[in-house]
């Protein structure tokens, strides 16, 4: 027979368990944030979308394709990362040989390594300043997270601009070839979306925006 209720806790060691397991729930829950902010996933899907928007392919990759590659790039930047957790904090925990605490504080410690390498010295003093905590030193990680977010945005749209660059310039010089032949009527993205594309497949773009992506964790 199941029964299903509230059952008075009788020993000290229940009550750590219960909080071990709260605590376990709150970070699942969090997972997807943490994915997504403390991860390579915000420079490697901003870039994605600039790529889409130069080409002007409207959909073309879908978001469910852009937002899948980004994941898997992002899941192999960060495998080192998540190797020296699983082996260091995750694997010992699971084992009973780490404590909760000291497996976060790990895990903690070996974000914190991978944001400050991306971070900007001018985004991290911003925030420190804001915070009022001392530049010197270790800085705590509610300043690390926004100071590496507004560092990734910025590359990120950095890349894109240089993306935008060759398009733009095929869209200016089919404009200007379009008006002097007097085809006033013809929209020119019509005609500069085959040349796009071409040019985009002949300089295997996929590749290289790839390999710059990656390369530039490293």
């Amino acid at each position: 027979m199941i029964q299903i209720g509230l059952k008075a806790i009788e020993r000290p060691e229940q009550v750590s368990q219960a909080l071990q397991v709260l605590a376990l729930l709150t970070v699942l829950s969090l997972a997807p944030a943490i994915l997504v902010l403390l991860t390579s996933f915000v420079r490697i899907v901003v870039v994605l979308s600039f790529t889409r928007s130069a080409l002007a392919t409207q959909q073309v990759p879908p978001n469910q394709v852009l937002i899948g590659l980004a994941l898997i790039l992002t899941l192999f930047v960060m495998a080192p990362t998540w190797s020296d957790i699983d082996a260091h904090a995750l694997g010992p925990y699971l084992e009973g040989n780490l404590e909760l605490s000291a497996a976060i504080k790990y895990s903690e410690g070996a974000l914190r390594q991978f944001m400050l390498r991306q971070t900007r010295e001018k985004d991290l003093l911003l925030f420190c300043s804001i915070a009022g905590v001392e530049p010197d030193g270790e800085p705590p990680t509610r300043v690390v997270v926004p100071a590496f977010v507004i560092s990734e945005l910025k590359t990120a749209f950095e890349i894109g601009f240089v993306i935008f660059l060759p398009f733009i310039v095929i869209d200016m010089v089919v404009a200007s070839v379009l008006m002097s032949m007097g085809m006033l009527m013809l929209p020119p993205m019509m005609i500069s979306l085959p040349f796009k594309i071409l040019l985009f497949v002949l300089a295997d773009g996929w590749h290289l925006i790839v390999r710059s992506l990656v390369t530039g964790f490293r």
